[in-house]
């Protein structure tokens, strides 16, 4: 039977594929990080600083391995097998969440998945459509509101793990992962030439010991979980690690800009490394989120609405929400604006801003609150909310404008660049996410008193506020002579 390539509303029908795809994806991978806290904490009875090692570890590796996978779908496998493989290793990981014995091995297949999956079911998008295809923006625009769809429904998982059983939380972002898988393989046909491998003979074709090049992918992936699953574990020595790579690939860009790089590519490309490193520090705070925020939604936020009790690995599932509710307000507001829309630097300083006001929001509550130790959910729901529109003002337009102000020499290396900052920030997030380790403040049975704990987490994110909104000041009155020196990049 023949199937017609395009849907009703004139876009490609891998389109509708893909989008269903990434939306039972990331249904998985939120709701498994809505648990993953408290699950630490609550069921291992790890210290808070421990599971803020353990958690950043893990989300720097989630954001390091899709260089790799996404190197080796481009020039081995393609994005068809990687996706595939990618959903194979993630799925195998949330039901590894089942066995306590396996913790450490499910968040290294979780880590390795990832790296297949998501950078390469991104990229098929992108090779559906010509690059001159007027079609292609809005199929990203529908392929992000999936992403946010999926992590809204996400709360779902968190609420069955936290009120009834944690594996059957992590079951349900199982199955997820699975139906997701199954639609991709379903829809496979639809996807034509677009995400199939560069050199399918050269792929088979045996390679060392007859063992072809896809079959060696797959075995050394295997290896790869191995040191995930090692790393994971090892979570200060991955931040010096960190560090490092970073303060070299920072100096390497340096040299590049003063010494390499032609007169009229400097000005272009010294924004671009300013945006970088502004980025890691927004990504810092933001993904408080999923640490230091989640143990104290828990703790110390009244989490009553509507006369019922709502668990707290519920409440990430407010940020995709907010996102799918204010994008098109901001869509809205960019075109309206027309000549007048703000530079990219500029939206970069008042992404910062106002998640210096959420965070001075959550401090607001958290001080009025002192006497009982419980801040209503209004302070909580309405600093998310500003972390979103900051969101909203930033991460649209980062990675695509890396690509822009990068030379063309070292497109690549830039957006290496920006990855391996999304990186850091993740670990950078968990050490300042230990500055709110509860020490000391448990009661003979274990539970924390809300008084104790309130302005713990209250001095922090009041700390957090005031440097946001200084960074975002400066970024913001530096945003001019920023965008000259963009030259005719907008």
């Amino acid at each position: 039977m023949e199937w017609p390539a395009v849907d009703s509303t004139n876009q490609p029908k891998a389109l509708r594929v893909l989008f269903f795809a990434e939306t039972w994806e990331r249904f998985s991978y939120y709701g498994m990080r809505a648990l993953l806290m408290f699950y630490m904490t609550r069921h291992f009875k790890f210290s808070d600083d421990a599971a803020y090692v353990v958690y950043g570890a893990y989300t720097s590796l989630v954001y390091t391995t899709p260089l790799i996978g996404g190197m080796l779908a481009d020039r081995l496998l393609g994005g068809r097998k990687a996706v595939i493989f990618g959903g194979l290793l993630m799925a195998l990981g949330h039901f590894a969440m089942a066995f306590d014995q396996l913790f450490y091995l499910a968040l290294a297949l979780l880590i390795c998945g990832n790296g297949f999956f998501k950078p390469n079911i991104s990229a098929i998008v992108g090779r559906v459509y010509s690059d001159d295809d007027r079609k292609r923006d809005r199929a990203f625009a529908i392929f992000y509101m999936g992403i946010n769809l999926g992590g809204m429904t996400a709360g779902i998982c968190g609420h069955l793990g936290q009120a009834y059983s944690w594996h059957l939380g992590f079951g349900l972002a199982g199955i997820g992962m699975l139906v997701g898988l199954s639609v991709f393989w379903w829809g496979q046909r639809f996807l034509a030439h677009a995400a199939e491998p560069p050199d399918p003979v050269k792929l088979k074709a045996p390679f060392v010991l007859g063992i072809s090049r896809e079959w060696l992918t797959y075995l050394g992936t295997l290896l790869a979980v191995g040191v995930a699953w090692f790393l994971v574990q090892q979570g200060a020595a991955l931040g010096y690690l960190l560090l490092v790579v970073g303060l070299l690939a920072l100096a390497g860009l340096v040299y590049y800009l003063a010494f390499r790089a032609q007169k009229q590519e400097r000005g272009p490309m010294f924004v671009a490394i300013v945006l970088i490193v502004f980025s890691t520090v927004f990504w810092a705070f933001f993904e408080q989120a999923g640490s230091s925020m989640a143990l104290f939604t828990e703790r110390n936020v009244d989490r009553t609405l509507f006369g019922t009790t709502v668990e707290a690995s519920v409440f990430p599932s407010a940020n995709p929400a907010y996102v799918l509710l204010f994008s098109p307000f901001f869509i809205w507001l960019w075109r309206k604006l027309g000549r007048f829309e703000p530079s990219t630097p500029l939206k970069f300083g008042l992404g910062v801003l106002q998640l210096g006001l959420g965070f001075g929001a959550l401090w607001l509550g958290a001080t009025s609150s002192q006497a009982t130790g419980m801040v209503p959910v209004f302070w909580l729901l309405l600093g998310i909310a500003l972390h979103t529109t900051g969101e909203l003002c930033l991460s649209p337009v980062g990675l695509s404008m890396i690509t822009k102000l990068a030379p063309p020499r070292i497109v690549g290396v830039m957006m290496g660049a920006w990855f391996l900052a999304s990186a850091e920030a993740q670990y950078m997030a968990s050490v300042i996410a230990r500055l709110t380790g509860v020490k000391g403040a448990e009661d003979a049975a274990g539970a924390v008193a809300p008084t104790a704990t309130v302005m713990v987490y209250g001095s922090v994110f009041g700390g957090i506020a005031v440097i946001a909104l200084v960074i975002g000041g400066l970024m913001c009155v530096a945003a001019p002579l920023l965008a000259r020196r963009m030259g005719a990049v907008r």
